[in-house]
């Protein structure tokens, strides 16, 4: 009885679906690597430590009852600017963006964590507002929530702060916002949008990246030169694609940052449209989970927890592989358990925890 017990409590579904994921970025990353002599192997390493490191958080994650987290939201804010702040003062450069704090031979991103410290807080306040949200609430909420993502926007991190952007919508939404908050909260974010353009607070390489976007040719060995080869990679692969570690574009290094924000190019490439379609299957398959757990927990805090995380995959997943194949414009975002990355495996499988804790305490 006690092993049924706890089958029950494990959502096995979850757990191959991430698994499969897990295993399927460690081979592009590898493979995309491989042409850089010693570093395809040293990337390899690193990228199944922070696997290790990751897989260690979610176990703990999982077996920690979630509603705990519930009273110490607000420090999980004020951890997150906390963090922020720290990366203006000790973080290090790297491409025109301070992003990172160096921790030894690592380093590790305030920015990525902030997603998940994020959505605890806005989970735990949204929760107590299930007769409905008032005016207040979003200036409470969207007050709180400016100040990190302003900070994120200004390290520049263009790509994280939209993250964090949505995952407030999306909460906001599952909370109960009426059609009419909702479009109110489009058309100020319209405004903003207008504001940023219009008083050029957009870093110039990030302007250069969009008009890149909305005119391929406009600058194909600049701005363009990115999108342009991730599209020629991945139009090249075909239908079954050229063959793992045979991408010319890749292997040639054609495509800049393959092993991070290009890492679908290389998928397209080297596994063509069969591989793209299994990738973006478990993609689904792990949203689908996500939706159904949100479904099942037992209380308002659990639900919102599931849909801040699911709505962070879902923008994420669309967003990068839109900047693959020229839908949307390049920011950045890494690819969910295939890019390569510390900081963002470990908040993902962290992620995978938090869904797994919810899903084992929906009777209790």
């Amino acid at each position: 009885m006690d092993v049924i017990k706890i089958i029950r409590k494990v959502d096995f579904g979850l757990l191959v679906t991430v698994f499969l994921l897990l295993c399927f970025g460690v081979l592009m990353v590898y493979s995309a690597t491989l042409s850089e002599a010693k570093e395809g192997a040293s990337y390899l390493t690193r990228q199944l430590i922070w696997i290790l490191l990751g897989v260690v958080v979610l176990v703990v994650a999982a077996l920690f009852d979630y509603n705990w987290l519930k009273h110490y939201s607000f420090v999980f804010y004020l951890l997150s600017v906390i963090l922020l702040l720290v990366v203006v003062f000790v973080g290090r450069w790297v491409l025109g963006a301070q992003r990172w704090i160096p921790i030894g031979p690592f380093q590790f991103q305030p920015s990525e964590f902030s997603k998940i410290f994020l959505i605890l807080f806005l989970a735990s306040y949204l929760s107590d507002k299930e007769g409905g949200l008032k005016n207040k609430d979003f200036i409470y909420i969207f007050t709180l929530m400016a100040l990190p993502i302003l900070l994120v926007f200004a390290q520049p991190d263009l790509g994280t702060s939209l993250v964090l952007i949505a995952i407030l919508f999306g909460m906001i939404f599952a909370a109960g916002a009426t059609p009419k908050q909702i479009l109110t909260v489009f058309l100020i974010g319209l405004t903003l949008c207008f504001f940023v353009f219009h008083f050029k607070l957009l870093e110039e390489y990030q302007i250069r990246r969009f008009l890149a976007f909305l005119y391929p040719d406009l600058d194909p060995l600049g701005a363009g030169y990115s999108l342009t080869q991730a599209k020629i990679a991945v139009g090249s692969g075909g239908f079954l694609g050229k063959g793992l570690f045979r991408g010319t574009q890749t292997n040639l290094q054609f495509i800049p940052f393959h092993h991070t924000d290009f890492i679908f190019a290389v998928v397209g490439e080297e596994l063509g449209f069969l591989g793209a379609l299994i990738l973006i299957g478990l993609f689904f398959a792990l949203i689908m989970r996500g939706v159904r757990i949100a479904t099942l927990s037992k209380n308002m805090f659990g639900s919102l927890i599931v849909v801040g995380i699911v709505f962070m995959w879902l923008f994420q997943i669309f967003v990068n592989i839109g900047m693959n194949i020229g839908l949307m414009p390049i920011t950045g975002i890494p690819l969910p358990f295939i890019s390569y990355g510390g900081s963002s495996m470990i908040v993902h499988l962290i992620a995978v925890g938090l869904l797994l804790s919810v899903y084992a305490r929906r009777f209790i």
